[in-house]
């Protein structure tokens, strides 16, 4: 009888040569657990998904009670459904006011290739920004504006029409252009290993898409939410995005994004053709459910408040010669090392100890730090411990 971890491998489609193969049987709160009924702190949320933490209870209540209703009953956009209804009036409630249309979608990177579009018709421009260093998904949209060549190896021709700046640099800016459809930018870089911008150059790029006429895309997939103190990172900065982007955290544990703009721009997708864009599971009433329900709780435990201190008690406890940078903003952060190889080590030994971590994917010295934000402070100087040691034992 061949093991799971053997029919996994045979199995299902691998995206390395080294997969993790850690099996878990369950999960709860900040916490994994293997076969053997083994804890791990879940230091990175799924990649930034957990944000309320593993199976939060509201969560679980909200799916059991729609699925005892209905699942699927069309393709997105065409009935009424209560939970995509629900949902969305309850994120319009908390944005700016001229962010107002919800479009939902299965994952981050479609409501990346679905702003892309909206941004192309909207504008009836083809030109495209993005940043060096981007992640914004693999379909092949979102492949295109990456700024990493090497994730880039084997698809080509991608997405015509594209220029890349550096992030965070005010002189690229006169990049842009009235021949721009879009700046598509991440509002603080995760992958590239957790680049906060400075508010100057922020501001500067709203002005810039304002005067010449470009649509500005924040991609707040990973940083959106609640992760970095703020619901929304843009609220650190003062401006407001054309187009917004959300996914991860946003179903509570469920698979589901979203492309969020004004009436106006989102109108571009209704006509000339129709159904400028079309998904048959986005805005699952399922996920839809399961999605206010997480943003609920996130709102209700009052999270968000807590964030600043813990980014503080991380940044406090994480001292070490080895390290050589703490970076971040609230709980999204990057322990920056001397090289892969030692943060290779290290993570597999905090792995080893109950410590789910990993590496970012243009940035593989830093070790990512993005847990659940119900972790409390007492959690996080057990983490913290654990990754101190690890480095004492690897340097």
């Amino acid at each position: 009888m061949p093991t799971l971890r053997q029919l996994f491998l045979a199995n299902n489609a691998q995206t390395t040569n080294f997969p993790l193969l850690l099996e878990f049987e369950r999960a709860e709160g900040i916490y994994m657990y293997d076969a053997e009924g083994k804890p791990y702190i879940d230091l990175i949320s799924g990649i930034g998904v957990s944000n309320i933490g593993h199976r939060n209870p509201k969560v679980v209540e909200a799916i059991k009670n729609q699925v005892d209703k209905y699942m699927h009953l069309m393709v997105y956009g065409e009935y009424v459904q209560t939970p995509q209804v629900r949902f969305a009036e309850k994120l319009v409630s908390l944005m700016p006011d001229n962010l107002q249309s919800v479009y939902f979608v299965n994952s981050g990177t479609e409501a990346v290739e679905g702003a892309l579009k909206l941004a192309k018709r909207y504008t009836g421009r083809t030109k495209i920004i993005a940043c060096h260093n981007a992640y914004h998904g693999s379909t092949h949209g979102a492949l295109s504006v990456m700024g990493n060549d090497e994730f880039k190896r084997g698809y080509g021709p991608l997405l015509p029409d594209i220029d890349f700046i550096r992030f965070d640099n005010i002189n690229d800016l006169s990049l842009i252009t009235e021949e721009t459809a879009c700046v598509i930018i991440e509002t603080i870089q995760g992958e590239a290993g957790i680049r906060v911008p400075e508010i100057t150059y922020m501001q500067a790029l709203r002005h810039k898409c304002s005067q010449t006429g470009t649509l500005l895309i924040l991609d707040e997939i990973q940083a959106g939410l609640g992760r970095t103190g703020k619901l929304f990172a843009f609220e650190h900065y003062g401006i407001v995005p054309d187009i917004l982007l959300l996914a991860k955290a946003l179903g509570g544990g469920m698979p589901i994004g979203a492309f969020i703009s004004s009436n106006e721009i989102m109108g571009a997708l209704k006509d000339n053709p129709i159904l400028g864009h079309i998904t048959t599971f986005g805005g699952h009433p399922v996920c839809c459910a399961a999605g206010l329900a997480a943003l609920e709780a996130l709102l209700a435990e009052k999270l968000i408040d807590q964030v600043a201190e813990k980014e503080a008690l991380f940044k406090q406890l994480l001292v070490h010669p080895a390290i050589k940078q703490v970076r971040g903003k609230g709980l999204m952060l990057a322990i920056e090392l001397e090289n892969f190889d030692l943060n290779k080590k290290i993570i597999d030994r905090c792995i080893e100890n109950g410590i789910i971590t990993d590496w970012f994917l243009h940035c593989d010295n830093a070790m990512r730090i993005a847990p659940p934000l119900i972790i409390s402070l007492e959690q996080i100087n057990t983490a913290c411990q654990i990754i101190l040691q690890s480095i004492d034992y690897h340097h």
